[in-house]
């Protein structure tokens, strides 16, 4: 798991690999995310959208916007939390993701960047 604390919202990152298959005569390597949001400041945040790019060992990059997360703009209280689970395919065994989340602050009503720690993904089979 890694973990990265923004501006008093901390995210955690669990990884797994889901398996192969071929899509268009092409091998795709998918793999599923866990992601835990937890509001370790004193406001009421809300999360408004997310910018991800994703690597994979073949130098090809993806980048991906958009509003919320799973079709969610979650609002956190301090002290709670909010964990949703996803995923990507990749054209090669391994590669790693980041990006950051766009937040708003309730109580200040500024908005912010909270940063997605870079994490791995990795098929076991290509683990030396």
């Amino acid at each position: 798991m890694v973990q990265q604390v923004t501006k008093g919202i901390k995210i955690s990152v669990e990884t797994h690999y889901e398996g192969s298959f071929y899509k268009n005569y092409k091998i795709q390597y998918a793999f599923g995310y866990t992601i835990t949001i937890h509001n370790q400041s004193k406001d009421t945040v809300q999360l408004n959208a997310r910018h991800w790019e994703i690597m994979d060992a073949l130098n090809n990059v993806e980048t991906v916007s958009g509003e919320g997360v799973i079709g969610k703009k979650p609002v956190l209280k301090p002290g709670e939390t909010h964990t949703y689970t996803s995923g990507c395919l990749l054209t090669s065994p391994f590669g790693a993701m980041q990006g950051h989340y766009s937040m708003v602050n309730f109580t200040t009503t500024k908005k912010f960047l909270v940063a997605i720690p870079t994490f791995r993904l990795s098929a076991p089979f290509a683990i030396n």
